[in-house]
């Protein structure tokens, strides 16, 4: 066999090394996600269907100002922080859900959120006289929880510690939950009203009461994901390899669906069904920092955060004087991106 001999006094390629690279590179990117949301949080105050300038706003923030201006920039500032905290939920609720499933085209609706949420709203309407507002949050966080429950016992009824009993009983469960969705709002007007203007995803009339609601159940789920960081990457390696490094795969992937339905479930409660955020942030991610979740992780929160302030200060300023649902303009934007990182290749699990 013939080796070649490294020149005198040239550094070693240790792996210490590259990683130490992949590191500096990983923190200017957060570092950047981090000017990027506080830049764009500061553009969210001046931005709206209504114009306001600086002369408006600034007295506003000062404490002074116009009656009408201080409204208008106090509702943009609970939009504002609800929106980060929206992106952040579901940009890392994606990570989580990819790094269990090893799936690159896992996201938080996988584990039936989304559609138990929606079947809640629509439940509480059919059939409690549900009328939606501020309450939306108390409806729909619980039947987000309930679904991956039962996802969760369907799963492992199996015997298996697969992932893919899990799966497969979140597509039954998500098909038959939205055949019921549909059966009530075809048959029920009341039902259909309420439940159309939740279901498009929107930030719209957001406030600080419901910020306050879903923060416990997000903060939570993102310190329980943070601290699953260096178990998700083992669990990368195949169930076995995993095991055999001493990782307890069952537990971890169990603490990670609860991880990710937290944040994925107070998200869609906060602001109805937003698409895209948490399949395609992961995947900008890992191309930004790569494949460590001790920064994958960090960098969801912070860059799905600005993302979907941007997203919504679009809504607000595309259609003026009306405003578009932030769930448009996700999907708008999400859709060509996938399928142009699908087509050169960039998609990767």
């Amino acid at each position: 066999m013939t080796t070649t001999a490294r020149p005198a006094g040239s550094p070693a390629r240790t792996p210490a090394r590259r990683t130490g690279v992949r590191a500096s590179r990983a923190l200017t990117v957060l570092t950047a996600s981090v000017v990027l949301l506080a830049v764009v949080a500061v553009v969210s105050l001046f931005a709206g269907s209504k114009d306001t300038g600086l002369g408006d706003v600034l007295p506003v923030l000062t404490g002074g100002g116009d009656e009408y201006v201080r409204a208008v920039v106090d509702s943009r500032v609970a939009r504002t922080a609800l929106g980060a905290l929206v992106g952040a939920a579901l940009a890392a609720s994606g990570v989580v859900v990819q790094g269990i499933t090893r799936n690159p085209l896992g996201e938080p609706g996988l584990l039936g959120v989304t559609v138990g949420a929606s079947a809640a709203i629509v439940t509480a309407t059919a059939f409690f006289g549900f009328t939606g507002g501020s309450a939306t949050v108390w409806v729909a966080l619980p039947g987000a929880v309930a679904a991956v429950v039962v996802v969760v016992a369907l799963g492992r009824r199996s015997g298996s510690d697969s992932v893919v009993p899990l799966v497969l009983a979140g597509a039954v469960l998500s098909a038959v939950l939205y055949a019921y969705i549909q059966a009530m709002v075809l048959s029920r007007p009341d039902v259909f009203d309420s439940y159309r203007r939740w279901v498009v995803g929107s930030l719209a009339g957001a406030d600080l009461a419901t910020l306050q609601a879903v923060a416990p159940a997000a903060v939570v789920g993102a310190l329980g994901a943070l601290a699953l960081s260096s178990s998700l990457d083992t669990l990368s390696l195949g169930d076995e390899l995993a095991t055999s490094l001493g990782v307890r795969v069952p537990l971890v992937r169990g603490l990670g669906i609860a991880a990710a339905t937290l944040l994925a479930a107070a998200a869609t409660a906060a602001a109805g069904p937003i698409a895209f955020v948490g399949l395609a942030v992961p995947h900008v991610v890992r191309a930004l920092v790569g494949t460590a979740h001790r920064w994958q992780l960090p960098t969801a929160l912070v860059l799905g955060a600005a993302l979907l302030v941007v997203a919504d200060v679009l809504a607000r300023v595309v259609a003026r004087p009306n405003e578009l649902m932030v769930g448009v303009v996700t999907a708008f934007v999400g859709a060509p991106f996938l399928l142009l990182a699908v087509r050169r290749g960039k998609v990767t699990s």
